[in-house]
């Protein structure tokens, strides 16, 4: 099953905090400058999380949200 970052761009500075702590190496910091000038971080292997939630933790910003990548698809649907 296949877990779904969704990080909200308005929100993520870019810090890092997420990516330097995800013991998967499941997070980026991406080359796309949001609208607020900051570099977002992504989720660039998904297939690799484990579900630890560190990187919501760390998240100064609580920019961050773990789904089901299926919940997303069932919530799309309706």
């Amino acid at each position: 099953m296949a877990l779904k970052h969704i990080i909200d761009a308005e929100r993520c500075k870019g810090c890092g905090l997420c990516v330097s702590v995800c013991p998967k190496n499941v997070l980026e910091i991406s080359d796309t400058v949001s609208t607020k000038g900051y570099f977002p971080a992504f989720q660039a292997r998904p297939d690799d999380c484990i579900q630890c939630t560190l990187c919501c933790i760390m998240c100064p910003d609580v920019a961050i949200t773990i789904i089901e990548s299926d919940l997303e698809k069932a919530m799309e649907d309706k």
